[in-house]
């Protein structure tokens, strides 16, 4: 454990403060999912005008960069909280959606896009400090619900991003309004626009609102470190909480469960998107964003309502090894989707999916930050090694989906487009055993 651990700060966070970090939060998911009804389009577009006939590949790519950035930069950004205070590295990040939504909006090649999303990915590696923020500002028995309240903001901005980047793509198209305006020859700059006008909404609303959680006497005495000696303490700090019994085991389960969710990110509309003829649902780009709309939708009403009494009647533990079955049920059944009641089908499989994740993902949070405290761990450091390894395995989902995507779409038999799904479930199975490695009573957990 690291010798200058201090006690989390006393300050309890006014409704203000909790409001504008759920902003916060809320932008950077917005930020992540507005791309992606209309990314595998934007790859097809780009890519036609450079003769690039790899289109899975590059939509992996773009998912994956966004993911790289914040796996190399997320302990940076929770150290650096750890020395100054949350709230300035936190609006550091707002700076930074401002600048590369609207970059992305304007890409014209296939490198500026993916140089757009990986700059966005490393001023957006702050979601650690706003977990170590829920962590200094709430009491135990405040925590499982206020990172619920992390939770719902993750949930409302995979519903507003997705859906606005659907809806508002190729505005040109759609209104005569916008025909022969930089709009029609940047047919997805109007949804980047409109997310870098809520982050700036959001940077405002920090300024004023938003009160530093950390004490001056709280904060870490480590001198500022160059990037690569950061980078090296990060990786072996990683590499220790690894090591540990229950934070290591969580955080495997987390990497597993992460690794299958984001398999989906880059196979999902690949699969929607083609012909009904070969299988797929001939979804448009409208489609798709209602769709992870409606997953959003139903995120907010399980992190936002639902997790708070759950985890009191039935403990962290369960509500997650329940969310890892739920969320690898729905995956795998998105493959078998038909045309006959498809909106019926896609609300039982987008339900299973939402709800899934919605259970697990505060849960984790939930779990780690009361392992951190009750082993005398520096809150900003677990939280930022976490994130790394939730990185880490969204570097790992969309290329790994891209490319088993890419050897099996064409065949028939065993392994043909079903395959990827497929892996999704096996690696949820893999995160529910492993949960059962992490040792935490059930009296600790109903206590949150």
């Amino acid at each position: 454990m690291d010798d200058d651990v201090h006690a989390p700060s006393t300050l309890d966070a006014g409704k203000g403060a909790l409001v504008v970090l759920f902003l916060v939060t809320m932008i950077d998911m917005i930020g992540f999912g507005i791309v992606i009804p209309f990314l595998t389009y934007l790859v097809e577009d780009l890519a036609d005008g450079q003769n690039i006939t790899s289109t899975g590949i590059w939509v992996g790519l773009l998912m994956t960069s966004y993911s790289a950035a914040q796996f190399l930069f997320s302990p940076v950004w929770g150290g650096l909280s750890d020395r100054i205070g949350r709230r300035p590295v936190l609006m550091i990040g707002l700076v930074g959606n401002t600048v590369f939504f609207t970059m992305f909006g304007l890409a014209n090649t296939l490198l500026m896009a993916l140089a757009a999303r990986f700059l966005a990915g490393v001023f957006n590696g702050n979601i650690a400090v706003a977990r170590a923020y829920i962590g200094d500002v709430s009491s135990p028995k405040q925590l499982a619900t206020r990172m619920g309240l992390i939770g719902a903001a993750f949930g409302l901005g995979f519903t507003i991003g997705p859906f606005l980047g659907g809806e508002l793509s190729a505005p040109a198209e759609r209104w005569d309004v916008f025909a022969g305006t930089i709009l029609d020859t940047h047919p997805y700059l109007l949804p980047c626009l409109l997310a870098s006008v809520l982050s700036i909404v959001s940077l405002l609303l920090a300024f004023r609102y938003l009160p530093e959680s950390l004490a001056p006497e709280a904060r870490s005495t480590r001198t500022t470190q160059t990037w690569s000696a950061t980078m090296k303490r990060t990786a072996s700090n990683v590499q220790r909480m690894l090591g540990t019994k229950n934070i290591g085991s969580l955080m495997w389960v987390t990497f597993l469960y992460m690794f299958g969710f984001t398999v989906m990110h880059a196979v999902f509309i690949l699969y929607t998107q083609m012909d009904p003829s070969t299988g797929g649902l001939g979804f448009s780009e409208a489609d798709n964003g209602r769709i992870f709309a409606l997953i959003g939708i139903l995120g907010i009403v399980t992190q936002g309502g639902l997790i708070g009494p759950l985890t009191r009647k039935f403990g962290s533990l369960f509500i997650l090894r329940l969310g890892s079955v739920l969320s690898g049920i729905g995956l795998v059944l998105i493959p078998y989707s038909t045309l006959d009641f498809v909106w019926s089908w896609m609300i039982l499989i987008t339900g299973c999916i939402a709800i899934g994740n919605g259970l697990f993902q505060p849960s984790s949070s939930t779990l780690l930050t009361s392992l951190a405290r009750r082993d005398d761990y520096e809150l900003g450091a677990v939280m930022g090694s976490q994130e790394s390894i939730s990185s880490f395995a969204r570097i790992l989902g969309p290329l790994t989906g891209g490319y088993v995507w890419t050897i099996t779409v064409d065949r028939t038999g065993f392994f043909d487009y079903h395959t990827a799904f497929h892996i999704c479930g096996v690696l949820m199975i893999f995160a529910f055993l492993l949960s059962f490695k992490v040792e935490f009573s059930h009296a600790e957990q109903t206590s949150q």
